[in-house]
Formats: C-alpha cells, structure tokens, sequence
C-alpha cells in the first residue's frame, strides 16, 4: 500500500495538536488541515441558521484558510472569523455537530482535498483512522485532563475568556468520553501511530521528538 506524504495528529481537546501541528508544518514546508477549526466553521454556519444541506456549499464557497507560522486563521468572505470559531460555545456545538454522519460526510471530502504533493500536516480526531488512513506518519498526542484543563486555561485567558477550571476539567472529561464512545470515528490512536503522553513535556520537547519522526519519514 503506498503510501501519503501526509503526517496526521490526533488527540483529545487541548493535547497540545494545534501548536505541534503549526510548528511541524512550518519545519517541513507542508500545508496544514486544522479539522477542529473546519467543524466549528460547520457549527457557525449552523448557528448562522443556514440548513445542513447548505453548509458544506457554504464552506466551499465563502471559506478560505489562512496559515501564517503563528496561527491558523479562517476568513468568511473576508472576514476574519478565528475569534469566534475558537469561543467555547462554538467547540461545545461543533462537538455535537461532529457526532452527525452527516456532518462527517460533508467534510470528509473537503478534509480530503486539501492533501497536494507537496505534504500535509492533517490536525485532529480521526485524520489517521478515516479521514488519511494512508498517511506516512500518524501521531496519537494525549495528556491528562488536568494538564490539558490547565492549557486551555491558560489560551482562553490569552484571548480575554475567563473559564472556572473546574469547569474546564468536567467539560474535557465529558468530551473525552463522547469522543471515545462514539459509534462514528470514534477518538482512538490508529493501529500504526505513535501514541505521544505530552503531560510532562514541554512544546519544545514534543517538537524534537516529532522532528526525529519526520525525519525518519520524511527526510526533513
């Protein structure tokens, strides 16, 4: 089986994916994917009061993604629109949303377009089990509930959100299960992935490990 240029990274919330992802991508000169932020693009349209069968159209149509070495940004119509994908109740509803064959149908084609042959970093729940099952290289990165609770504790506060840390630990918790209970893609490491336990590790320290991956994989 021959395989994609293509590294995927997926994990539960606020394993730190994001930031490996955007630091990975930059190091190898790949495209990035950030899922996450394409299924709340698909809860924003959905709180906008566009029907299901219009939002994907929508996506393909009014959306267009931008990555900088700092960030991933999403534009509507030119609109910059980060902000308020990354807003708690937009990742509460996209989490139900993403529960929904359909809204896993729409989006997985344009999940899968987004690959070219010059590589792709692919960030999120499933991208190696369904969405790349044929990627190169595939990383499962988890930390515990308390270590993640912190980080988003600390990357809402970065953005003025204030979030009771109690609070944070059960919603994490609960998603968690969600996640792996689920009866579609359900959030477990694919068979040939690295599993990552970044609750002791540093940014920096997760990035070496991975670059020694890519390395390996890619020459790079």
């Amino acid at each position: 089986m021959s395989k994609l240029k293509i590294l995927t990274i997926d994990g539960p919330s606020a394993s730190g994916k994001g930031s490996l992802s955007r630091n990975i991508a930059k190091h190898l000169g790949f495209k990035i994917l950030d899922s996450g932020l394409l299924y709340r693009t698909y809860a924003y349209f959905s709180q906008s009061g566009s029907n299901i069968e219009e939002i994907s159209n929508r996506i393909k149509n009014e959306i267009s993604f931008s990555f900088n070495e700092n960030d991933v940004s999403i534009l509507h119509k030119d609109k910059d629109i980060t902000s308020l994908l990354r807003s708690e109740t937009t990742a509460k509803i996209a989490s139900e949303l993403s529960a929904l064959p359909k809204t896993r149908e729409d989006l997985l084609t344009i999940q899968r377009d987004f690959y070219n042959q010059e590589g792709l970093v692919a960030d999120g729940r499933d991208m190696g089990t369904v969405v790349f099952p044929k990627a190169a290289l595939k990383i499962f990165l988890t930390a515990s509930p308390e270590v993640r609770a912190k980080r988003r504790h600390l990357e809402l506060q970065k953005r003025g959100q204030e979030v009771n840390m109690l609070d944070l630990i059960a919603d994490i918790e609960l998603r968690d299960m969600k996640d792996r209970t689920r009866t579609l893609s359900p959030l477990i490491p694919a068979e040939d992935s690295v599993v990552i336990d970044s609750s002791n590790m540093s940014i920096d320290e997760v990035l070496s490990f991975t670059k020694k991956l890519t390395k390996k994989e890619f020459n790079k």
